[in-house]
């Protein structure tokens, strides 16, 4: 699998097919409860504690203290196929060109809140609201675009609602969010390694590296910011309940180290490095040593990424229908138009990688450039529940997520398309003071192509690297939770 890259890739181009119910890389599992209505009316039931996350104006309607716990199995497949792949060169990639590629994964969540007066209601939690991971073959031909892919936000978050009349109440809370990425892939040098020991033949003498083949990046990193929350919840009319939030963005600057292994010196590389000797203007130079092209083993330079994780505006509804019977419905917006393109800096005194990356991406101090142009996205969800024994809750809906990346966009780490949830759950009372919500979720999308290459921050097309593929998804959700009243 590819070595680091830059935490640019590492958080950002987490955004690969395999999220769970929501587009991008965005994470609504923290609420069992409104997960088996598809997150229908979510922020506008009042449930159980989780409402610390999803609304905290509703927290008022929770009498006493309360506490919810869970966690949320992800399970999510693409299968890709018809692969095809060009190096810098435009030579022809040998792998593999079909598998797949799995994510399973465990978000948990925890919130408590207490009612402090009739007024007042405080609470706290932790929860997960971006991440996902996923991994190729290491031998699939496409591994000069993607292999590996890590990315996690961690958040812990106090809020408060008041009542402000017996119909109207408000919410705030403030998230500390810790933020931290992974990715790796492969490094096409010019296609030295497809070149093999054609290289021979050029200059007449057995000077071919195999280590070229084995050259990686990879770059980790991560960083801690503050977000804020601001929401409503109202009851206009008896049995109707509605609920705005807003989720501000958060903004992070990810440090981390760059790292390529077995990467070629050139002249422009070399340094004062002895037993340096050039054999060919297109080649690197020949190490007098081993007789062979020469290379370094490891190369770190300390990197940088401005990230933004999106801001969300939701708006929802309960209507009671009869003494059993509720529905509800969502929308929600995401701006993921903020996202534009990832920009991996050097942040190092002694630059190691951007001295030849910066040049060739066209700006100096660049490790790596990718060209996003996401757009704003919405999503929108209904649901029903039923009150089928007074110890039983019934729960079912169905979600549309439209994605944010247009069709010329798509990547190989983020081959995803519009997609539709349908989930189902139910919540048990154990006793007056406890219960638990079991709820099921299962993703139908739309079979997707790309047709991927490299481009310089001037937006133009750096040399005939390219890949292309088709890929098929699939995903299930189970989720558990407990709930105690104090």
């Amino acid at each position: 699998m590819l070595k680091r890259t830059t935490l640019a890739a590492a958080i950002l181009l987490a955004l690969t097919s395999q999220t769970a119910q929501a587009e991008g890389y965005k994470l609504l599992e923290q609420s069992v409860s409104s997960m088996g209505n598809a997150y229908a009316g979510r922020g506008a039931q009042i449930t159980d504690a989780t409402l610390v996350y999803s609304n905290p104006a509703a927290m008022v309607h929770l009498t006493g203290e309360h506490f919810s716990g869970g966690l949320n199995l992800i399970h999510a497949r693409t299968n890709y196929s018809d692969v095809t792949a060009l190096n810098a060169r435009g030579e022809q990639v040998a792998g593999r060109d079909s598998g797949k590629a799995l994510l399973t994964e465990l978000v948990p969540f925890a919130f408590y809140s207490q009612q402090l007066s009739e007024d007042i209601t405080w609470g706290l939690g932790f929860y997960v609201p971006f991440g996902l991971s996923s991994n190729y073959q290491q031998d699939w031909a496409g591994r000069y675009f993607a292999d590996e892919t890590a990315v996690k936000v961690l958040s812990l978050q106090p809020a408060i609602g008041y009542k402000l009349t017996d119909w109207l109440s408000v919410g705030a809370a403030v998230s500390l969010n810790r933020a931290e990425g992974l990715l790796s892939k492969y490094k096409d040098h010019a296609g030295l390694c497809e070149l093999g020991t054609g290289i021979n033949q050029l200059v007449g003498r057995d000077v071919y590296n195999a280590a070229f083949c084995d050259s990686h990046y990879e770059v980790s990193g991560h960083d801690i910011s503050w977000g804020y929350t601001l929401s409503l919840h109202a009851e206009p009319l008896q049995g109707t309940k509605l609920a705005l939030v807003y989720h501000s963005a958060v903004r992070y600057t990810l440090k981390g180290d760059s790292e390529i292994t077995n990467t070629p010196i050139t002249a422009a590389t070399a340094g004062n490095t002895p037993g340096l000797v050039a054999i060919s203007p297109n080649l690197p130079l020949l190490d007098t040593n081993t007789g062979k092209l020469a290379s370094r083993d490891l190369l770190v330079e300390k990197s940088k990424l401005d990230l933004t994780t999106p801001a969300t505006l939701s708006f929802a509804i309960d209507q009671q229908v009869s003494q059993q019977l509720s529905l509800q419905a969502s929308v929600l917006w995401t701006g993921w138009s903020k996202f534009q393109s990832i920009d991996i800096l050097s942040d190092d005194s002694s630059p190691s990688i951007s001295i030849s990356t910066g040049p060739a991406l066209g700006e100096a101090g660049y490790i790596g450039y990718i060209p996003q142009y996401w757009h704003d996205a919405w999503s929108v969800s209904v649901g029903a529940t039923y009150q089928y024994q007074p110890d039983l809750t019934l729960r079912a809906g169905i979600a549309y997520d439209e994605n944010p990346i247009s069709k010329a966009r798509k990547t190989a780490r983020i081959p995803t398309s519009d997609r539709v949830w349908l989930s189902a759950g139910f919540t048990k009372a154990l006793s007056p003071l406890s219960s638990f919500d079991v709820a099921y979720g299962y993703m139908f999308m739309d079979d997707v192509s790309i047709n991927e290459a490299e481009y310089g921050v001037a937006g133009n097309r750096l040399n005939f690297a390219n890949v292309q593929a088709s890929y098929s998804h699939s995903a299930h959700v189970i989720a558990l939770q407990y709930n105690r009243k104090f």
